[in-house]
C-alpha cells in the first residue's frame, strides 16, 4: 500500500479506519483490530466521544508510534485562540499521545480563521504535525487559504460515486491539497451498492461491491476513511491492492455522479448551530 504525499513532506495512508458514530467499547476493539491487521491511519474527533478508546487501542496494539497516522478534529465551540491550546492539551491527554499527525477544524463555523492561526502555532510547537479542514467549501475554504501561513494538507468532505466532487478535486489538486472522503460508501445507501457496475466488477475481480467503490476512491487519488466495527468489514475495506480498475471501468463509475449529498445541513445553520453544540469530552469512558 503506497502512501500519498502531503504538501508538508509527510505521507498519509490511502485507506484508514473512521470511527464516527462508534461508541467507546466497540471503537476500542475496532481500532485494535485495525492496527493489528494492516491499518496505520485512524480517524477520530473530539465530538465522536471515543478518543480515549482510540488511545487505549493504540497502546494495546504495541505499534511503534512513528508507524501510525492519527487524526482528530476540534469542534467549533473551541474556535478561539485561547481555547485552542487547551483543546489540543485535552485531545492529546485523551489519546495518551505526545502529538497528533493531523488536527482538523471540524466545521466552517465560529472563529475558524482565529482557530486556524492558533493551530499553526501548535505546528510550530510540534504537538500537531499537520492541519486539515473538514466540510469547508467555497468562500470559507478560500478565506483560510488566503490567510494561512501553513497550508492545510487535506480537506475531508462527503465524497462517493453519487457525489464525486470533481470540480473541488481539481481546485485542491492545483493547490497541493489532498481530498479525503467521508461517507465513501454513500452512507450505506443500498441503491448505490446495487448499481450494476459495482455488481459486475465485484464478480469480475472476486471482491464485494463495497470494495469496488473503495478502490474507485483510491484510484481517483482520494484518501478514504470508511468506518466499521465489524472485523470482517474492517479487513475487507483495506483489501484493495491486489487488483486495478481499468480506465473504462473508472469511466463507468464516474458516469454515476449526481452531485448528491446525504449530509444536507445549510451553511447558515452550520454557522449558527455548530458552535452551540457542546459536550463534556472528559466524560467519555
Amino acid at each position: 500500500m503506497q502512501c500519498i504525499p502531503l504538501n508538508n513532506g509527510m505521507t498519509i495512508p490511502p485507506v484508514g479506519l473512521g470511527t464516527y458514530l462508534i461508541k467507546p467499547e466497540p471503537c476500542e476493539k475496532a481500532v485494535l483490530h485495525a492496527l493489528t491487521h494492516g491499518y496505520d491511519l485512524i480517524d477520530t474527533a473530539n465530538i465522536y466521544m471515543n478518543e480515549r478508546a482510540v488511545g487505549r487501542a493504540i497502546k494495546a496494539s504495541k505499534r511503534n508510534r512513528e508507524e501510525l497516522f492519527i487524526t482528530s478534529k476540534i469542534w467549533p465551540k473551541d474556535f478561539r485562540k485561547k481555547k485552542i491550546t487547551k483543546a489540543v492539551d485535552a485531545t492529546l491527554r485523551r489519546l495518551d499521545l505526545d502529538y497528533v499527525d493531523l488536527l482538523i477544524l471540524h466545521q466552517p463555523a465560529g472563529k475558524f480563521v482565529e482557530a486556524y492561526q492558533a493551530l499553526e502555532e501548535e505546528v510550530d510547537k510540534g504537538r500537531v504535525k499537520a492541519i486539515g479542514l473538514s466540510n469547508f467549501y467555497g468562500k470559507d475554504l478560500e478565506k483560510v487559504l488566503s490567510i494561512c501561513r501553513i497550508k492545510p494538507v487535506l480537506l475531508t468532505v462527503e465524497c462517493h460515486p453519487y457525489g464525486q466532487n470533481r470540480e473541488l478535486k481539481r481546485y485542491l489538486d492545483e493547490r497541493g491539497i489532498l481530498l479525503q472522503s467521508w461517507f465513501p460508501l454513500g452512507q450505506g445507501d443500498p441503491k448505490l451498492v446495487a448499481e450494476e457496475v459495482f455488481q459486475d466488477l465485484a464478480k469480475k475481480y472476486g471482491k464485494t461491491p463495497h470494495q469496488i467503490i473503495l478502490k474507485w476512491h483510491v484510484q481517483s487519488g482520494f484518501c478514504v476513511i470508511p468506518g466499521s466495527k465489524t472485523p470482517s468489514h474492517i479487513d475487507q475495506n483495506i483489501d484493495l491492492f491486489d487488483f486495478e480498475l481499468t480506465e473504462e471501468e473508472m469511466g463507468r463509475i464516474q458516469a454515476l455522479d449526481r452531485k448528491k449529498r446525504y449530509y444536507n445541513f445549510p451553511r447558515w445553520a452550520v454557522r449558527m448551530f455548530m458552535p452551540l453544540i457542546r459536550m463534556n469530552y472528559e466524560k467519555q469512558p
